[in-house]
């Protein structure tokens, strides 16, 4: 099974970073109040960038270094997802090495 990690933007415009193995369930989810207890009440909400990332455990690693960067840093994600691969290397480079 293959997981995503995705951001949510809310209507006051801060970024949620997660992981899911289907963002648009998980979005639903989240939109109706059963999702994460730090986006309750914050709608609407809307996906913004997504990207399959492979196993549970990577997934869960790059979730938290992602949510370490800064809202700039996101921001500059969501409009330029090309770079994402350049990113990842740089948030996980254990992963990239040969």
């Amino acid at each position: 099974m293959s997981w995503h990690l995705y951001l949510v933007r809310t209507a006051r415009g801060h970024l949620y970073a997660g992981i899911s193995t289907d963002p648009l369930r998980r979005l639903a989810e989240h939109q109706s109040g059963r999702g994460a207890r730090s986006l309750r009440g914050k709608g609407p909400l809307a996906l913004v960038w997504q990207a399959e990332v492979g196993e549970h455990g990577e997934a869960l690693r790059l979730e938290y270094r992602l949510k370490r960067l800064t809202k700039a840093a996101k921001e500059q994600l969501v409009a330029a997802p090309q770079q994402w691969p350049e990113l990842r290397a740089r948030l996980l480079p254990e992963a990239s090495e040969p």
